[in-house]
């Protein structure tokens, strides 16, 4: 869209109206799009991703912290469950944000890929970090908890608050006896564009396949589908209460 005049639209999907809208233009310019147009009237939004970053791990970690009678290990995987780039780029699909985004003309091209999760999920990091600055502590962590501690419940309910090979190699240690191993099945593209299809098997027997750009992404894709598949993506030692 790459259109000032359209601000006061995301204003509306943000929740918070801007006394200083530079602030809201800032947080959606990516540093492609000022090597195209060096002489734009805001800089790039990294210096308010990385303060957004500060004040997204604080509101969650005193959240959990407040809500969660629980040991310190736990409290660091539900906050991680909860900020990790990919729940942060399903927040910006939820605002519907993307058309908002100030790219080059490359980087507007590349719609779907990883690269682009990560910008969005930056965006999302910048936008904090500019309500913050905006209208301070509360005003931020009234966008944190509508968008980001609002996707707790379904993060508890379905145990995604731990690394998928951890819960298998857990579950099946316990339930079996042995300890998973992935082996690469599939190897293909270039360097800089690889794609892994590794399986997951206990002993002999392959329990499930998963893809991605890393063997680690291909391994918990893999994990992730065999939970499913024996049946153990619900187990009762991972259960964590929620507050009433």
């Amino acid at each position: 869209m790459n259109d000032i005049k359209a601000l006061p639209q995301l204003e509306e999907r943000l929740g918070h109206v801007f006394k200083n809208r530079d602030l809201l233009l800032q947080s959606v310019v990516h540093r492609s799009y000022l090597n195209e147009h060096p002489d734009f009237e805001v800089g790039h939004n990294e210096r308010l991703e990385f303060l957004g970053d500060a004040v997204l791990e604080l509101s969650v970690t005193e959240f959990l912290y407040k809500s969660f009678d629980i040991d310190e290990g736990k409290l660091t995987n539900l906050r991680a469950a909860l900020v990790n780039a990919k729940i942060l780029a399903e927040i910006s699909n939820e605002i519907a944000f993307e058309p908002f985004l100030f790219l080059s003309k490359g980087e507007q091209k590349d719609a779907g890929s990883k690269a682009r999760m990560y910008i969005l999920a930056n965006a999302i990091e910048a936008i904090i970090g500019a309500i913050y600055l905006d209208a301070g502590f509360a005003a931020a962590e009234a966008f944190i908890h509508r968008f980001v501690i609002t996707r707790l419940r379904h993060i508890v309910e379905n145990r995604l608050f731990v690394d998928p090979k951890s819960r298998f190699q857990e579950a099946a240690q316990d339930v079996v006896g042995i300890t998973p191993n992935y082996k690469v099945l599939e190897e293909s593209g270039p360097d800089h564009n690889k794609k892994f299809v590794i399986g997951l098997f206990l002993g002999a027997e392959m329990i499930a396949s998963g893809e991605g750009t890393s063997k680690q992404e291909a391994q918990e894709e893999a994990a992730r589908a065999a939970l499913i598949a024996k049946g153990w993506d619900k187990r009762e030692s991972e259960i964590i209460i929620l507050p009433s």
